[in-house]
């Protein structure tokens, strides 16, 4: 036999082996599940999602970024906290994985504008008035005096909500 016939013996086998593997493989390909969406939170807002209601445990990949609590029923509340990608696992008791999804937290979809003074930043929630909202990335003046006003108007209410209630 010569040497180009024993070529083409063994590119034909390969071939044929290649195709072998591939009729056998396919139906596993077929079957295997489109991985999940990613889920797409904003800053500062939640979202509520349904999972298999045997999850036992939870687990963050950036709590930074994202931050997801366990309700009854096999609810979860997924809230943006930072911008960016993180992940979450769901976990039954015996540690099995029963979810594992992407979560994606962008910036607000509200009307905001940004004002730059310098090199410091504010935003402002313009809906229909603008206001000063708190958003990363703002200038440290700006959001602490910010964060601080809406912290003494919260104790404010709070403390004359109590105030009325007693007796």
């Amino acid at each position: 036999m010569s040497f180009s016939s024993q070529r083409r013996r063994a590119r034909a086998l390969f071939g044929f082996r290649a195709l072998a593997v591939a009729i056998l493989l396919s139906p596993a390909a077929a079957m295997a599940e489109p991985p999940a969406a990613a889920i797409a939170v904003n800053v500062d807002q939640a979202k509520l999602l349904k999972i298999p209601a045997r999850v036992t445990t939870l687990i963050v990949g950036n709590p930074m970024i994202a931050d997801v609590t366990l309700q009854t029923g096999g609810v979860i509340v997924v809230t943006g906290k930072g911008y960016g990608a993180t992940n979450f696992i769901a976990m039954d008791r015996a540690g099995e994985i029963l979810v594992d999804r992407l979560i994606e937290v962008q910036g607000p979809n509200e009307q905001i504008v940004t004002v730059y003074r310098g090199e410091r930043r504010e935003s402002w929630s313009c809906r229909p008035v603008c206001q000063p909202r708190v958003t990363l990335g703002d200038g440290d003046n700006f959001f602490k005096n910010t964060i601080d006003q809406a912290g003494s108007l919260s104790g404010q209410a709070s403390g004359l909500g109590a105030a009325s209630v007693k007796p």
